[in-house]
């Protein structure tokens, strides 16, 4: 799977980033986020897309994919969005457009109403931004990562193989997700994975989620219809709270929304990103 790399370094608050752009360095800069137990790998065809019209920046967050895995690391909701500050002053955006998956809603949100990073419009697809959340299987295995840890590398494998095949309704073709499972399978990523878990929960989006009423700029919400790990009642929820936010279902997509219905969030973040405000 050479088809997907990123070809830059930033030494960053939480260990190395790695970071790729693609598209015309004057296009309007576009900035996209994943979530969890993910990489930027999944924003792979559609930032090739948006690529023809925008300068598209992509990272894979501390302690995942690509980036820093260690010790002690801090890789908690927190520490990413200051990173994503980081990101924005290292590259140069003053007002990105960003499209954040997941733990990446978390993270965008918190970088923009806590840290102060400036958004020329944002959309959310099934983000973590909500409470209640974590599921019991989720809270599992961050209250018992020494456990799950010290799990033969086989078994680890396929415990993360399962989590990950969930995410998609429409399922996930082997290579695809054997991409997505590898970064967690090495010696460094076996504990990274119950790491990240374990450091975080509802309290990072706790701290913002009154403040969602504040947000003053373009906001599309996209949310798969069958996503299982996060109901699309909270999309209708979410939006609801948010001043002139539009609600896009992906209709047969789950949570994987990037590998379950590509073309079809790839118009909507078109669309999205040329309107004029």
């Amino acid at each position: 799977m050479s088809d997907w790399t990123l070809d830059r370094s930033f030494t960053s608050s939480s260990g190395a980033v790695r970071w790729a752009a693609l598209g015309p360095e004057q296009a309007p800069p576009v900035v996209l986020v994943h979530g969890t137990p993910f990489s930027s790998y999944v924003w792979r065809g559609i930032a090739r897309a948006l690529a023809q019209d925008h300068r598209v920046y992509l990272w894979d967050l501390p302690g995942y994919g690509s980036s820093a895995q260690y010790a002690e690391q801090d890789v908690t909701l927190r520490a990413q969005a200051w990173v994503l500050v980081e990101l924005l002053e290292h590259w140069g955006l003053g007002r990105p457009a960003v499209v954040a998956h997941d733990f990446g809603g978390c993270v965008a949100l918190r970088a923009h109403l806590l840290h102060g990073a400036r958004y020329r419009r944002l959309a959310l697809v099934d983000p973590v931004a909500l409470a209640p959340w974590g599921s019991p299987a989720y809270r599992l295995l961050g209250d018992r990562g020494e456990v799950f840890g010290a799990l033969p590398p086989d078994l680890h494998r396929a415990l993360v193989t399962e989590y990950v095949r969930s995410a998609s309704h429409q399922g996930l073709g082997p290579a695809v997700l054997d991409r997505l499972v590898a970064p967690w399978c090495t010696e460094e990523g076996r504990p990274a994975f119950y790491r990240q878990i374990a450091q975080n929960d509802q309290r990072f989006t706790d701290e913002i989620q009154h403040r969602y009423e504040d947000l003053e700029l373009p906001v599309l919400v996209c949310w798969g219809t069958e996503d299982t790990w996060i109901p699309v009642a909270r999309g209708h929820e979410l939006a609801g709270m948010i001043p002139g936010a539009e609600l896009r279902l992906i209709e047969g997509a789950g949570h994987l929304v990037q590998e379950d219905a590509p073309a079809e969030l790839t118009a909507a973040l078109t669309r999205f990103l040329r309107t004029t405000p």
